[in-house]
């Protein structure tokens, strides 16, 4: 899953968005739909700040019936990356290692603003002793 629960509040003319998961993120909209629309971009700027800070990112999560902001799928590719990595307690360093590559191949595949292929991502997961499963399921 890679939808993050959502809160929108109605704040004079505008809209506010804000994610229980993740308290840092605030954005608004001047519609429902533009606050909306701006929910997963202001999520991805507050996972992309946890990577660099290197903390704890929290699991994606909601409600049934809840509003949720999804993620594009490499956003939550390179988030499960950086999540598998710090569950095996490992560095970005102990990673460059078991892949054999320079470090800022490892940083490129942690940057979420940075269009990294698939296959260099799998590679990164297969390191971990992890494989991807993808699924597609109706809308």
């Amino acid at each position: 899953m890679r939808n993050y629960e959502i809160e929108l509040t109605a704040d004079g003319d505008t809209w506010l968005v804000t994610c229980p998961s993740l308290p840092e993120v605030t954005s608004f909209g001047e519609t429902r739909e533009d606050a909306l629309a701006r929910a997963a971009d202001a999520i991805e700027e507050a996972l992309a700040a946890r990577i660099a800070d290197g903390v704890e990112i929290p699991p994606p999560a909601g409600k049934p019936g809840a509003l949720h902001a999804v993620l594009p799928l490499l956003t939550h590719l390179k988030v499960e990356l950086y999540r598998a990595l710090r569950a095996e307690g490992k560095s970005r360093a102990d990673l460059q290692r078991a892949m054999k590559v320079h470090r800022p191949q490892i940083d490129r595949l942690l940057d979420l603003n940075h269009a990294s292929k698939l296959d260099q991502i799998e590679a990164a997961f297969r390191a971990l002793g992890r494989e991807v499963n993808i699924s597609v399921e109706a809308a």
